[in-house]
């Protein structure tokens, strides 16, 4: 689960685990859609690309744990409904984790830069 407790928003119920080299390196290629509440968390990374991508989604980039593993991550940045099949890749200095999301799923939880998000046990 992904929560913003600044807002006291969800993210993303279920969060598919990123953090293998596999996962990362197919991220949500080859899929057709991310269903709401679902989200892919992608640890100790700071860029994206959108090749092979079959949808658009938000993405949001945050800093490594406030006080170790268990800590909140700060929101650095906001990528909204970025469109698919794009070669450009997003990398964010200092970010430390990207949650990559449903498109609209940014605006309705109102998560802004600064928010504190949890990263609850993703599924692996």
């Amino acid at each position: 689960m992904a929560r913003n407790t600044t807002r006291g928003t969800a993210l993303a119920e279920r969060l598919e685990d990123g953090s293998s080299f596999w996962a990362k390196f197919m991220g949500l290629m080859g899929r057709s859609s991310l269903p709401r509440g679902d989200g892919l968390w992608l640890p100790n990374e700071n860029g994206i690309h959108m090749l092979f991508m079959r949808f658009a989604i938000d993405v949001v980039f945050v800093s490594a744990p406030a006080g170790g593993r268990t800590g909140l991550r700060r929101v650095l940045s906001l990528r909204r409904s970025l469109p698919p099949w794009r070669g450009v890749v997003w990398r964010v200095d200092g970010a430390n984790g990207v949650l990559e999301l449903p498109p609209g799923t940014i605006d309705e939880s109102s998560t802004a830069i600064g928010d504190e998000i949890a990263i609850e046990q993703p599924n692996r």
